[in-house]
């Protein structure tokens, strides 16, 4: 068993951890991942799949989205009870910042794992830091994603501007720079993250190097981000490549029932053996960094059952 730092105990202990009773054989969630065959969508698959059968009462339906944003809104309107989402997305909705005109209430079962931003150009590209990218046709990722926030964001903490900006997913991002229709394209997920190493199968590539703009990042948005290196050896890389590191969460409105929450956070761990996450440092599902959910709230069942797990 893990041992806790005595403050994160107590900070559990004040969020008000109320007994919590089984979700019963008619609770039905709505869970939006992200777009279809994507991590999120595989994540939130194997999710529903475990967590049926743990609690045969519990019914996770899986809706596709665009992800992070798209996600955070289908809470925000009533369409889903749980959500993906990266930190950074979350955070902004949960405060009403940026992209979300007031605030959404918003609540976290667990920080999940660690996303390295990717910003890929090919072997042969002359691009080989970002200001580079100014005049370029560049994807940010796809409308309604948290790596288009991300990436946004890090374009302009790098004072880049002029870049042509085009909104495509991952698999379409990954086809267009093959083809040639864009210079270079964001992707926030593992390292590696398979559909890009296929690509580098196809067509050798480089990670351009981030390092030095979590900071920033950190300075004008909040404390999600980290400084991080994509290993060396992803994508046939010769060296580690400095990045910026972003959470993803597994979200819920605030209003989802304290049993729901918390068979779903012991879900979570209990079976996280069978769950997919990146493989990559900080991968791992582990009780001490999912509590980490920063300026979004632990639901009160997701808490109770970490103040359990922690005896």
């Amino acid at each position: 068993m893990h041992t806790v730092p005595r403050r994160l105990l107590l900070a559990l202990a004040a969020g008000g951890l109320a007994g919590c009773s089984d979700p019963g054989p008619s609770a039905q969630v709505r869970l939006a991942t992200g777009p279809r065959g994507g991590p999120y969508a595989t994540f939130g698959s194997r999710l529903a799949t475990e967590a049926h059968r743990a609690h045969h009462g519990l019914t996770v339906r899986v809706l596709t989205t665009a992800a992070s944003v798209e996600n955070l809104r289908m809470l925000g309107d009533g369409r889903a009870d749980l959500a993906l989402t990266l930190a950074d997305s979350a955070a902004d909705a949960a405060a009403g910042h940026g992209i979300f005109p007031r605030k959404i209430p918003v609540a976290a079962l667990a920080r999940l794992y660690l996303n390295y931003l990717h910003l890929v150009v090919p072997a042969d590209s002359t691009i080989e830091h970002p200001a580079q990218l100014a005049g370029r046709t560049v994807s940010l990722g796809a409308a309604g994603s948290g790596t288009s926030t991300t990436a946004g964001r890090v374009l302009a903490a790098a004072a880049v501007r002029d870049v042509r900006a085009v909104r495509l997913g991952l698999g379409a991002s990954a086809d267009a720079l093959t083809d040639g229709e864009v210079d270079a394209f964001f992707w926030s997920g593992g390292a590696p993250t398979w559909a890009i190493s296929r690509l580098a199968r196809r067509r050798p590539l480089r990670l351009i190097p981030l390092g030095g703009l979590a900071r920033a990042l950190r300075r004008d948005h909040g404390p999600v981000y980290e400084e991080v290196s994509v290993p060396a050896g992803a994508y046939g890389l010769k060296g580690p490549t400095p990045t910026v590191g972003t959470p993803s969460y597994l979200v819920c409105r605030s209003g989802l029932p304290d049993g729901t929450a918390r068979a779903l956070t012991d879900v979570l761990f209990e079976r996280r053996d069978r769950l997919p996450v990146p493989d990559a440092p900080g991968s791992r599902l582990d009780e001490r960094y999912a509590i980490g959910t920063g300026t979004v709230p632990l639901h009160p069942g997701a808490a109770a059952y970490y103040r359990a797990a922690y005896g």
